[in-house]
């Protein structure tokens, strides 16, 4: 089995690299694609940046590089008391909650072209994690209005990526995992300050979970 890691942040590829043993390295569709091994298991780590476009180019990349599974990981903002700073959580559903349709399909916000349901279901390998709903959307605000969306679609995460590797990977008939750190959450005072303080923090508790995680992925 190949695992593709299609990573946003270089912070969050770090945390993969240092225990990767990269036999090659090029450039698929703008990203930067390492090949290699980590934790016994053949690894294509794609470097693909922040926001949803950047993500699906990287999943197309990691899909194309002969990945079996996509895996997801990196930090994330909790909505409520339902999540806590640096803790991990298994996605089990997203939703890209600034796609919306709405006006013309009469469909939930979220709802992507041809589809009849606003979340698209993740795999969730036995990690003990709790598992939680996670919104997808190209910003990182403060916004009350983003917010009252967010839980009123039912999400407990929010980033900037992993709805959008879900969709592709609905698509390619690909498998898709995601395990997000929580690095600021709303209502704690600013995000944008939380994330600065707590990122590191909640990077490294998740590259303690990294042999777990891979180890979860079917062999």
């Amino acid at each position: 089995m190949r695992i593709g890691c299609v990573i946003a942040t270089d912070g969050e590829t770090e945390i993969l690299l240092g225990d990767m043993e990269i036999e090659n390295t090029k450039t698929l569709f703008g990203k930067t694609v390492h090949i290699g091994k980590a934790f016994g298991k053949d690894v294509v780590l794609v470097a693909c940046g922040v926001g949803k476009a950047n993500a699906a180019a990287g999943a197309c990349a990691a899909i194309q590089t002969g990945a079996d599974v996509i895996l997801n990981f990196g930090t994330a903002g909790g909505l409520s008391d339902r999540t806590e700073l640096t803790e991990l959580y298994l996605i089990d559903k997203a939703v890209q909650y600034d796609f919306d349709c709405s006006q013309l399909n009469g469909l939930p916000i979220g709802t992507l072209d041809g589809e009849t349901e606003n979340f698209l279901p993740l795999c969730c390998p036995p990690l003990p994690y709790p598992r939680r709903a996670l919104g997808t959307g190209d910003r990182f605000n403060d916004s009350p209005t983003d917010h009252a969306l967010l839980l009123s679609l039912g999400c407990d995460i929010r980033e900037m990526e992993a709805g959008a590797i879900a969709e592709i990977c609905k698509y390619a008939g690909m498998p898709f995992v995601s395990v997000k750190a929580i690095s600021d959450v709303y209502g704690s005072g600013s995000t944008t300050e939380q994330f600065r303080k707590n990122c590191k923090r909640a990077l490294l508790n998740l590259k303690a979970h990294l042999p777990e995680i891979f180890a979860a992925l079917e062999a």
